[in-house]
């Protein structure tokens, strides 16, 4: 039998929620390009409940704990005295999601010999030391495609909100005004700007999707090119590397995962390079931008603004700059784990346990690390120093 150590973040401040605002989430059996979505044998939990919190389990408990396995659930991950910690020495898996992550480091495997599998909740393993599960044979996975229609769609409203200036306008509604030039002052339309995404995989193929009918031009980079037929079809201007198109964008998106050759792309020499007045949104990684840099440039007007749902580390501290920076449009990291996503995520998830308790193998797409190396989507997204 195994112990499934999961990490999951809080529940809401005013308890686990006895109903929600909607009956159900919509169906989907396919992802865009015919990836089926998660098919475990079974669920024991209804789409659209609040599965992602400690409560919530991921919808794992009776599964897990009705075939005689220990799990153990907690929010409480960071430092030496944590649940986490004190849990991880026996831990034969580890379940984390990428809003509340467990950071597993070399330190924390080396801590963990009993430790086989490593399953993120969702897309993104960076909060996974790659080389550090490569070392230790541990099988590192992630429930590939499950909210990355989510993350797209929160793109697009933070591009509208940033350049529409929706918060401060809203925000002059609570406080009981009607101050029409004050937000006007910062208001555009996205109509006829350059939009590009770095990284055009599956997020920023969606957001380009997306935007298409905004009659706005767009671009991408990325060191896998589209196939030329969907450059026509969304009439894209490829970039064969980043400089190139910060200089000619008036918004510029980011969905690349975060890995060595990504980690502090966004710097003061990058963002010096953009346009005066451009917006960046960011729903990638916290660490692909230098978060002082960021400050400076929103300060400066270098950029008009700044939106985005990560940050490094997370949960991010109080006093976290980017809190009170100007002209951002920060969220916690929420744009992956709609009620929606979870329903799919917490699925995938329990096919991956599933597939490693029955010894079969594991969906290609899911894989992150397997047999000492990268594999799978690991092998196309990420890179490792050695």
């Amino acid at each position: 039998m195994a112990k499934v150590l999961c990490v999951l973040y809080d529940d809401p401040v005013t308890g686990y929620p006895p109903k929600y605002a909607r009956d159900d989430v919509p169906k989907i059996d396919h992802y865009p390009g015919g990836q089926t979505t998660p098919s475990p044998k079974a669920l024991d939990f209804t789409p659209g409940e609040l599965l992602g919190c400690v409560s919530g389990g991921l919808g794992l408990r009776k599964f897990l704990e009705g075939a005689g396995h220990t799990f153990v659930v907690t929010s409480d991950k960071e430092g030496p005295n944590s649940v986490f910690e004190r849990e991880l020495p026996d831990a034969d898996i580890v379940i984390s999601q990428p809003f509340w992550p467990a950071y597993m480091t070399a330190e924390r495997f080396a801590k963990a010999p009993k430790l086989k599998l490593v399953i993120t909740a969702g897309i993104g393993s960076d909060h996974t030391d790659l080389e550090a599960a490569i070392k230790h044979g541990v099988t590192v996975t992630e429930v590939t495609y499950s909210n990355s229609i989510s993350v797209s769609e929160h793109v697009v409203m933070m591009i509208l909100g940033l350049v529409r200036n929706y918060i401060p306008s809203y925000q002059w509604v609570v406080k009981g005004g009607w101050n029409i030039a004050d937000c006007a002052a910062r208001e555009y339309d996205l109509e006829g700007m350059h939009v590009g995404t770095v990284a055009a995989g599956r997020i920023g193929t969606a957001v380009l999707r997306r935007l298409k009918p905004f009659d706005v031009k767009l671009h991408y980079t990325d060191r896998h090119r589209l196939p030329e037929f969907v450059e026509k079809e969304l009439n894209l201007t490829f970039h064969s590397d980043v400089e190139s198109l910060v200089k000619v964008c008036d918004v510029v998106t980011i969905n690349a995962p975060l890995h060595p050759e990504t980690e502090h792309m966004f710097n003061d020499a990058l963002l010096s390079k953009m346009k005066r007045g451009a917006y960046l949104v960011n729903t990638a990684r916290g660490k692909i931008c230098d978060r002082d840099a960021i400050v400076r440039a929103l300060e400066s007007g270098q950029l008009a603004g700044y939106a985005g749902d990560v940050w490094y580390p997370q949960p991010a501290p109080p006093d976290h700059p980017w809190r009170t920076m100007p002209h951002h449009g920060m969220t916690p990291h929420t744009s992956g784990t709609s009620l929606s996503a979870q329903a799919r995520y917490a699925a995938g998830t329990r096919e991956i346990l599933e597939c490693w308790f029955e010894d079969r193998p594991i969906r290609e797409e899911y894989l992150i690390v397997d047999g000492g190396k990268l594999a799978g989507a690991g092998a196309h997204s990420y890179s490792v120093k050695s």
